[in-house]
C-alpha cells in the first residue's frame, strides 16, 4: 500500500488554504494546520480551525515570531504548504515571513517537499512587472532563492487566475459576480488567460506532494477548456443568460492613464490586470523543461469549466 505523507498547511484559514486542507484529506493524507496564537479573537478563524479538526486536521500551534515552535511543528510532516497571503501594502511584505519557515524546515532537516505561497502568476517570468504591483513577485522570489540556496526540495505552484476574483465579475475590477447589463472590455478583449477553480488549484496542488515528476519544478495548472480571452469569458456568461451585455473598451492607454491618481492597493491590482489582459502575460509562452503541466500529469482530475463555473451565478 501506497505510504502517503504528513502535510503541515501553513494559512490554512484563507481563501484557498481551506481547500487545501480538504484536498489533504480527501487525498488520504495526514493533515496538519498551524495554528497561530496571532489569531486572536477573530471567531470566524478560529471556527475555520475547529472545523478542520472536526474533518479529521490535527491543529499544531506555532508562530513566525518563535523559531522554535515552527521548528517543532515542521518536525511532525515530510511536505510543508505555506499559503500566507501577499497582503499588498507600500510597507507590509507578509510573503517575506516565508523566510522564519525556510530557516525552521532547513533546521528540522526532515521535509521532504516545500510548496511556498505562490499560485499565481509565475514570478520568476514577471522581471519587468509594473509598480507597486511588482512587490508580490519581487517577494516571491527572495522566498524562492532562500529555498534552494538551503537546498530544500521544492514545488512550486503557478495556478494563474482564480475563478472566483476573476470570472465570477467577468475579468471587471473590483467585482466579483457577473453583471447582466454592461461590461468593459480591456483592448479588444482578446488577449488569453487561463482561469482555475479554487477546488481545482487545491486538488492539482495535493496530487504534487508525493510525485517525483514535480520534484524540483514548477507546475502549471493551464485547463485546455478554460484558456479564454475576456471577450470568450463574456459570450458564455451572455449565451448562459440568453442576452447580450452592452460594451465599451478601455484602450491601453487610457487603462494606464487611469493608474495615476489610484491609491497604492488598487493601483497594484490595476497593474496586475495590465499584464493579464493587455500583455497576455500567462498563455504567451511555452512552459520549459524544469516544468510540469498539471492537466497533463493529472488527467483523473475532472477540471471545473469557465461555462461551469458560471452556471452558479444564473
Amino acid at each position: 500500500m501506497e505510504t502517503k505523507s504528513k502535510v503541515l498547511i501553513v494559512g490554512a484559514t484563507g481563501h484557498l488554504g481551506k481547500r487545501l486542507v480538504r484536498a489533504s484529506l480527501d487525498q488520504g493524507h495526514e493533515t496538519y494546520v498551524l495554528q497561530r496564537p496571532e489569531i486572536g479573537v477573530d471567531i470566524e478563524k478560529v471556527q475555520r480551525l475547529l472545523s478542520f479538526k472536526k474533518l479529521g486536521a490535527h491543529l499544531v500551534t506555532g508562530s513566525f515570531n518563535d523559531h522554535k515552535s515552527l521548528v517543532e511543528a515542521v518536525k511532525k510532516v515530510d511536505v510543508v504548504i505555506s499559503i500566507v497571503s501577499g497582503e499588498l501594502h507600500p510597507t507590509s511584505h507578509k510573503l517575506l515571513l516565508q523566510l522564519k519557515l525556510v530557516e525552521a524546515i532547513k533546521e528540522a532537516g526532515n521535509v521532504k517537499r516545500f510548496l511556498p505561497s505562490e499560485f499565481g502568476t509565475d514570478p520568476s517570468r514577471m522581471a519587468d512587472a509594473m509598480e507597486p504591483g511588482r512587490v508580490t513577485f519581487d517577494d516571491k522570489m527572495v522566498v524562492r532563492k532562500a529555498i534552494e540556496d538551503a537546498g530544500i526540495p521544492f514545488t512550486y505552484v503557478s495556478a494563474n487566475c482564480f475563478a472566483g476574483i476573476f470570472v465570477g465579475g467577468l475579468c471587471q475590477i473590483g467585482s466579483i459576480l457577473p453583471s447582466r447589463d454592461s461590461v468593459v472590455l480591456f483592448g479588444d478583449g482578446n488577449q488569453k488567460s487561463i482561469f482555475v477553480d479554487e477546488d481545482d488549484v487545491a486538488a492539482y496542488t495535493i496530487k504534487t506532494i508525493d510525485d517525483p515528476r514535480t520534484l524540483n519544478k514548477t507546475l502549471y495548472i493551464r485547463p485546455p477548456a478554460n484558456i479564454l480571452s475576456q471577450r470568450e469569458v463574456m459570450g458564455l456568461w451572455e449565451k448562459l443568460i440568453g442576452k447580450e451585455l452592452q460594451k465599451s473598451s478601455l484602450s491601453e492607454q487610457e487603462f494606464l492613464d487611469s493608474l495615476k491618481d489610484k491609491e497604492f492597493v488598487l493601483k497594484a491590482v490595476m497593474t496586475h490586470f495590465y499584464h493579464f489582459f493587455f500583455e497576455g502575460c500567462l498563455e504567451n509562452f511555452e512552459i520549459g523543461d524544469d516544468a510540469e503541466e498539471a492537466c497533463n500529469l493529472y488527467p483523473d482530475v475532472k477540471y471545473t469549466t469557465v461555462e461551469d463555473y458560471l452556471k452558479q451565478y444564473l
